[in-house]
């Protein structure tokens, strides 16, 4: 077997999809085996996130370097795990835990303690001569591996698109695909048609952060309508062929007057206007999922919205912060059905693994997501996989941070065989607004 001891740790500054810095490390082996992993970065960031550490030098990349974070991994972390072997994630990753001695890990930061963490598993993964998906699944003791269901980026506002919508996202999930390689053709050919819709309407084709199309919709209900729209110019139909998610992100519209601010259609709307805002759009639009309806606080309304759209897959991002402990508050309270699971909001892998289990003890789907701020480091695609998470969340079929994790995935079917998570039962067609 090969010698998995550590020998080395190197750390990087590398520049992330929007141009600013972040945190690449290299594990090598005594095998000579290696790992190397790049850390994401949110900008829609909820306040129970690890911490990112970001150097705040305004003239070192406008105060967005990572130098200080690079160093903690060369002067703190590794000279702490180099001498353990590979092999011991969790007690790698508690080790690096106790080091920086807070919850959020903001005194060495998360993004140097997990980049360390990603490494050793690819390391460990390598030495093993095996896919980086099969030692992950071997790690969360989950199902066998699973193909995820993309759900894509087609429109988007928000944070992601200088508020030029006032919901973040709106996706697009194929349903009823028979297999990973189908449903990624199907959101192909949509976000083709989204493309020439919106260009023969003469609305901007600009990119979001996510690689989605930022056209300015004045409401809710004009991005809807272009989605139901662009899912007919593609061939399919709405709510049998194609559902549509919204990713609200509405911890960035809540105010200090206690209201959610719809700017640009001109709404302000209390906790309970915005479930009912909600619940409206479901009956009229085939939406199948929606994300972070509420804000990350308002747990006496989670429930009432999830209660009242029991039909709707109803995602924890900002509320759940891939926090086991957040999690399990969610499931007791019935405040959603459904955890996102973000590398970089919890801090480790093993934390990670932590969530996902703790989601889907509880009855929860989970989501495996990227972040506005990626890498063409594809290590979500083997995450989704290996822990049968079921689903995943990329971004838009647009620009190499986010096809390297789609190709990835076209990998892994073919060479793992894996079953395809899909859609056992699709949404029947719901009324359809007029055009």
């Amino acid at each position: 077997m090969a010698d998995t001891t550590i020998n080395g740790i190197h750390a990087r500054q590398i520049l992330d999809s929007r141009g600013r810095p972040t945190v690449e490390v290299d594990v090598v082996l005594a095998s000579g085996a290696a790992g190397r992993a790049s850390v994401p970065s949110g900008a829609s960031t909820g306040r129970n996130e690890a911490h990112e550490l970001r150097d705040g030098d305004p003239a070192w990349y406008l105060g967005q370097g990572v130098g200080r974070a690079v160093a903690n991994v060369r002067e703190r972390l590794a000279p702490a795990v180099i001498g353990r072997r590979a092999e011991d994630q969790r007690g790698i990753d508690d080790l690096m835990r106790a080091l920086d001695g807070t919850a959020d890990l903001s005194t060495l930061g998360a993004n140097a303690v997990l980049g360390v963490s990603l490494a050793v598993c690819r390391a460990a993964a390598a030495a093993a001569g095996q896919p980086l998906y099969r030692r992950i699944a071997e790690l969360a003791g989950a199902a066998p591996p699973v193909m995820p269901r993309p759900m894509v980026n087609i429109l988007s506002g928000g944070l992601h698109a200088g508020r030029g919508m006032d919901l973040q996202d709106f996706l697009a999930i194929p349903l009823g695909a028979g297999s990973y390689a189908e449903a990624l053709h199907m959101m192909i050919r949509l976000r083709a048609a989204a493309s020439d819709v919106a260009a023969r309407r003469g609305l901007p084709v600009l990119l979001a952060d996510e690689g989605g199309l930022s056209p300015g919709l004045p409401s809710v209900e004009a991005a809807l309508d272009l989605m139901m729209e662009s899912i007919a110019a593609a061939g399919f139909e709405a709510g049998r062929q194609v559902g549509i998610a919204i990713d609200a992100a509405a911890s960035g519209l809540f105010a200090r007057s206690g209201h959610y601010e719809l700017r640009r259609a001109g709404l302000s709307l209390g906790s309970a206007e915005m479930v009912a805002a909600m619940e409206g759009w479901v009956r009229l639009y085939p939406i199948v999922s929606i994300e972070d309806a509420l804000h990350d606080e308002d747990w006496d309304h989670w429930p009432a919205l999830t209660a009242r759209l029991p039909q709707v897959q109803i995602v924890g991002d900002d509320l759940f912060a891939t926090s086991p402990q957040r999690i399990a508050r969610g499931i007791r309270q019935r405040a959603a059905n459904c955890a996102l699971i973000k590398l970089n909001q919890n801090g480790t892998l093993s934390g990670t693994l932590e969530a996902v289990a703790t989601a889907r003890a509880g009855g929860f789907a989970t989501i495996v997501s990227a972040r506005s701020g990626e890498t063409e480091d594809s290590f979500i695609a083997d995450l989704a996989v290996g822990t049968a998470a079921g689903q995943i969340k990329i971004g838009s079929l647009r620009s190499s941070e986010r096809l390297s994790k789609y190709n990835q995935l076209l990998r892994i079917e073919e060479e793992s065989g894996a079953p395809y998570a899909g859609d056992p039962q699709p949404l029947a067609a719901r009324r359809q607004p007029a055009m």
